[in-house]
């Protein structure tokens, strides 16, 4: 017998249980959470891929994008959500899943969590446009399609006259390439926000942030019911929403969490694909070439959403590598999801620094063929004792490694050896995790992974083989190498995609599954459910203690009070949209604008060109702001001056006022302790007018 996608032959029976065992029903309040979960990845996946091939041809308009992205969004959701299961096997043994369908409740907890957190994070929702890091450089890319619907960003070289190579045209996520200017990152997350420019400027546009964090959980909660069972998905999907990380990357325009509505979503419908025609007997009776073609389908939307990650985050690439070895699963087990599986997604640009991974990738898809030939016909062999051993131990081991790494680089002496600090930074990436989410749910996590391993390799657990090889290589090579500035909270985004979620689903599901090892052996009720609220505060409270700050103060009627002092409850860069608007609103119409203060230059010259509609550039060469004010003036425009103080610009003449004055908040920036407070972040824009 050929093994299927559980990678030995015994794969899902008739009935669609796990080794024989009934899978969860889902009921009609599981099925409305099915479709509320996958809705925002096949909406996601119609704007996408309207947008892209509209960028590209210089055709990104509101009207286009609304005439072809709304029929491709009504196909992709009848059929996303039609073919849908009702039932899914999580794994767990019988006894771990409790009696009966998704009960209303569950589904209720985990549609209102994600509105709450989406509310929670619309009331401390950031306002940074000014470019200093990835939210404002995103921001600012959506501005530019929004309002011109086309890339690469023309320099305007003409408003400066003669002198332009004295300019500098690029800043910071934007860089200055020929007569062009060509932003940093994928058009992924600009195309969405972009949407909210049309509809209500830029203060909607920051809005959209919140909006798709939750959705990002909703999802997630979705992906929950169908791993660890309807009752412990508002666990995991409570969990999710109070670290600091997911809220920190949803109230700022990060793209991680549309990177989570793809990656979760793509996930959500492979699981349905392999799932679908065996929810129910009578479902299991009428199966034939339609229900294959529906699993198809259904495999095929998840495949491309999966691909289509790589529109918002590059690294996604790594992301959605074990989906090659998944699929030569499928093949060699001839199940028909494998071929629409792998859909491409429109890939428009890989930097050099990519080429490793792409290598690697290539060389998994060359392994993959390989194993396919091989065992094609006659399917993979049944797992031998040692390698279910070895499959056990290995999450173990790979804690271990994590947890003494920081032993074998230690911190190094001198601070001006920056190399050797981040090395020493990443060594220590397992306690961002003890940070953000707590020891007792990675302890679960890793326990949850060697049960799944064995059970995966078995057989016993097939709808979890692709989240658990996916999640498995996230977590491992973010912690090895997370590539990124390791100061925090901007490196927790790092954690977003794949490694908290996986992590908090693999701890949940070993919760339910002591759990039901307590009910299987006999254990009273009580007892049961004891561990299990153990098990619910062990993962919720460390990661609420660290996003809200929780602690015990003197004070109050009692002599104490529960205090909150986190960066769950800290707003960062209010005010930027208003000092934004103010200084677009100084500069004379139609003005060249010449920024003599480099630092500001990187901050500001796309906000200038994007947002404030006027040519921008900085000063390249010290010494040249004369000939370019002449430059200018005979190019029949009229100047205009920007530095930091007005004693940079009074040699030059003409009226200086000040146009920004802005006194605002930014994230902290901590590396051996979890970030708790914001910083003081101000700044001033002066402004002239030679000649005037």
């Amino acid at each position: 017998m050929s093994a299927g996608p559980g990678i030995t032959a015994k794969g899902l029976s008739a009935d669609g249980a796990e080794g024989g065992q009934p899978a969860v029903p889902a009921s009609p309040a599981g099925r409305l959470l099915a479709r509320l979960s996958v809705l925002p990845a096949l909406l996601a996946m119609a704007w996408l891929l309207a947008g892209l091939p509209l960028l590209l041809a210089g055709g990104f308009t509101a009207v286009l994008m609304l005439a072809v992205s709304i029929p491709l969004a009504v196909v992709l959701v009848v059929l996303g959500l039609r073919w849908l299961p009702d039932r899914w096997p999580t794994g767990l043994p019988v006894a771990g899943r409790g009696s009966g369908g998704t009960p209303w409740w569950a589904t209720a907890s985990v549609v209102v969590i994600a509105i709450g957190f989406g509310v929670q994070q619309m009331i401390y929702h950031s306002q940074q446009i000014i470019v200093a890091r990835d939210p404002a450089s995103y921001s600012q890319f959506a501005a530019w399609i929004a309002r011109h619907g086309s890339l690469p960003i023309p320099q305007q070289r003409a408003a400066f006259g003669a002198t332009h190579q004295a300019l500098q045209f690029g800043g910071l996520a934007f860089y200055q390439v020929g007569h062009t200017v060509v932003p940093q990152f994928m058009a992924g997350l600009p195309m969405v926000l972009a949407g909210g420019f049309w509809l209500g400027g830029v203060t909607a546009a920051v809005a959209f942030a919140p909006l798709v964090g939750a959705c990002a959980v909703l999802t997630f909660g979705g992906l929950a019911i169908r791993l660890t069972g309807p009752r412990w998905a508002p666990l995991a999907t409570l969990v999710l929403a109070v670290t600091m990380p997911e809220q920190f990357t949803s109230r700022s325009t990060y793209s991680e969490p549309l990177a989570q509505i793809l990656f979760l979503g793509g996930l959500c419908l492979v699981i349905d694909a392999l799932t679908v025609g065996r929810g129910s007997a009578a479902e299991a009776g009428r199966a034939g070439p339609g229900t294959a073609r529906a699993s198809q389908l259904l495999a095929a939307l998840g495949g491309l959403a999966l691909g289509l990650t790589l529109v918002v985050r590059i690294d996604g690439l790594s992301d959605i590598l074990p989906v090659i070895p998944f699929a030569g699963l499928l093949l060699i087990g001839r199940r028909p999801q494998a071929c629409a599986l792998l859909s491409r997604p429109y890939l428009a640009h890989i930097s050099n620094s990519l080429y490793p991974l792409v290598g690697l990738t290539v060389v998994v898809a060359a392994g993959t063929a390989l194993a396919v030939l091989v065992f094609r016909g006659r399917g993979l062999p049944k797992a031998p004792p040692w390698l279910l051993t070895a499959a056990t131990v290995l999450p173990f081991a790979v804690l271990a490694l994590l947890a003494v790494r920081p032993l074998l680089v230690p911190l190094p002496g001198h601070h001006h050896l920056a190399g050797a600090s981040q090395a020493a930074d990443f060594a220590r990436s397992l306690d961002w995790v003890f940070w953000y989410l707590g020891v007792p749910a990675v302890l679960l996590g890793v326990l949850g992974a060697a049960l799944l391993s064995r059970r995966c390799l078995q057989g016993r657990a097939p709808s979890w083989t692709l989240p658990l090889m996916a999640f498995g290589w996230i977590i491992v090579t973010v912690l090895l190498r997370p590539a990124i500035t390791p100061n925090h909270p901007w490196a927790s985004r790092r954690l977003v995609p794949g490694v908290l979620p996986g992590l908090i689903l693999l701890a949940v599901w070993a919760s339910a599954w002591l759990v039901g090892w307590l009910r299987e052996h006999g254990y009273d009720r009580v007892l049961r459910a004891g561990l299990a609220t153990a098990c619910a505060a062990l993962l919720v409270l460390p990661a609420a203690i660290t996003a809200y700050g929780l602690g015990i103060r003197s004070g109050g009627p009692a002599g104490i009070r529960l205090a909150a002092n986190g960066l769950a409850t800290r707003v960062s860069y209010p005010g930027e949209i208003g000092a934004v608007n103010r200084m677009c609103a100084a500069i004379p119409a139609g003005s060249p604008v010449v920024i003599l203060s480099g630092g500001i230059t990187e901050q500001l010259a796309q906000v200038i060109r994007g947002m404030c509609g006027h040519p921008a550039a900085g000063l390249a060469q010290p010494g040249a702001a004369r000939a370019v004010i002449r430059s200018i003036e005979q190019a029949g425009r009229r100047p205009v001056l920007l530095a930091t103080s007005p004693a940079v610009l009074a040699p030059y003449g003409g009226p200086i006022t000040q146009i920004m004055a802005l006194r605002t908040q930014k994230d902290a920036r901590t590396r051996l302790v979890p970030p708790r407070n914001t910083l003081p972040f101000t700044m001033d824009v002066w402004m002239s007018e030679p000649g005037r």
